[in-house]
């Protein structure tokens, strides 16, 4: 009914500008890391050099994740995402004008994603809480539903959107293109109306005091120290096998830069689906088993695709793998909130969280290893490692949580 609670939600001041600059910046962010990717195996045709390119992207998740909450609490957080999203787009603008020049060096973008992923480390503390803060009470979860659901489709659109333009304008215009829309999405978030209630005195040693606190809480208890396990496991061996789709597309399968655009696009085009399903008819049982299930699902699709990558018409099989992985992916995601939302009291929530990002920091050293992984055993060799590995890491931690017996 018109001005009933669903139309108040979607009228929600400053949260349709929020989900459309989260869902364009996070777009371009892997449309560059593809065209990064491309043109980085196209100079050194070394799929470890690729692996470190692309992991500057995520390290500072691992370096600074933990401390991004404590910044958001005592910055106001619309000035960090508008600056977050200019500092995206001069970094963005550089490499496109570098690369334009005929200047630009595989070093020079690894610079450029270091600078970004610091912006990418606020995105969960500032841009999410602000779209929850801007839904009300009434409405956070389903506004945070909803751009979670923003987020999986971003990340299929980005790797066609990278694959395209990297194939038909170039590594130039694909990151100019990035840097123009993400100057425009900061001009968008500038004009919202935006109060921050509470804020608090900045203190790094808070937040280490706090991630101490949170583990020595969070160790105690069979859930949560599970929850840190698997979500270890699976940024190490799981989500790394991202920076192995561009070698693997190019030198094995001999796919155009739009199609390794196509493949890169099928894990999380099954999140997608698998997210809008769950979201719409929750999992019933407990949320550990969903989430030790999804996380398994992701590992054995990585085992799986490797086989059929050394067949005849390898694409279309690897496609359907990949996205039967990109299902327990999400259903690994969605549970991973849950578990810390239900598990974990009100006074210890943020800590928590802040141990989960900095698990989920351990991302650009799976990507490294992968990387490494590539000279012993070759490409796909490396990919079913990666799933290999996963898979003994969560019989390894089942075994050992069930000896200790953890509370």
């Amino acid at each position: 009914m018109p001005g009933g609670p669903v139309s108040r939600f979607w009228k929600a001041p400053g949260l349709r500008p929020l989900w459309i600059a989260g869902g364009i910046s996070n777009a371009m962010l892997w449309l560059e890391v593809l065209a990064a990717a491309l043109f980085t195996l196209q100079v050194t045709k070394s799929g470890f050099d690729v692996a470190l390119v692309s992991a500057a992207r995520s390290l500072p998740l691992l370096i600074a994740g933990a401390f991004m909450g404590v910044i958001s609490d005592a910055t106001n957080r619309k000035r960090i995402v508008v600056a977050g999203l200019l500092v995206s787009a001069g970094s963005a603008g550089t490499v496109g004008m570098l690369a334009a020049w005929g200047m630009l060096r595989p070093w020079q973008i690894a610079i450029a994603a270091l600078v970004s992923g610091f912006v990418y480390a606020t995105e969960m503390p500032a841009r999410r809480r602000m779209v929850a803060e801007s839904a009300g009470p009434s409405f956070a979860l389903r506004a945070v539903a909803v751009d979670s659901m923003a987020s999986y489709a971003t990340r299929c659109a980005g790797p066609l959107l990278g694959g395209l333009a990297y194939q038909y304008v170039g590594l130039a215009g694909a990151f100019l293109l990035s840097a123009a829309l993400n100057i425009s999405m900061a001009i968008l978030v500038s004009t919202i109306h935006y109060r921050q209630e509470l804020m608090r005195r900045l203190s790094l040693t808070s937040a280490l005091r706090d991630l101490r606190d949170g583990l020595s809480f969070a160790v105690k208890r069979r859930t949560l120290a599970l929850l840190l396990g698997i979500t270890i496991l699976t940024n190490l061996f799981g989500y790394s096998y991202s920076t192995l789709l561009t070698p693997i597309g190019k030198l094995i399968l001999g796919l155009s830069p739009v199609m390794i655009g196509v493949l890169a696009a099928a894990e999380p085009a099954g999140s997608l689906l698998a997210g809008i399903f769950v979201a719409l008819k929750p999992l019933p049982g407990h949320p550990l088993r969903w989430l030790a299930g999804g996380a398994t699902t992701l590992f054995l699709g990585l085992v799986m695709a490797s086989l059929l990558g050394r067949l005849p018409h390898a694409l279309i099989p690897m496609l359907i793998v990949f996205g039967l992985g990109g299902i327990g992916s999400a259903v690994y995601n969605i549970h991973q909130t849950t578990i810390v939302m239900t598990e974990t009291p009100p006074a210890f929530r943020s800590r928590v969280m802040g141990l989960v990002t900095v698990c989920i920091g351990c991302w650009p050293l799976g990507m490294i290893a992968a990387g490494a992984l590539i000279t012993p055993f070759g490409l796909l060799g490396a990919l079913a490692a990666l799933g290999v590995g996963g898979l003994a890491g969560m019989a390894i931690l089942a075994s050992v949580t069930r000896k200790r017996r953890i509370a």
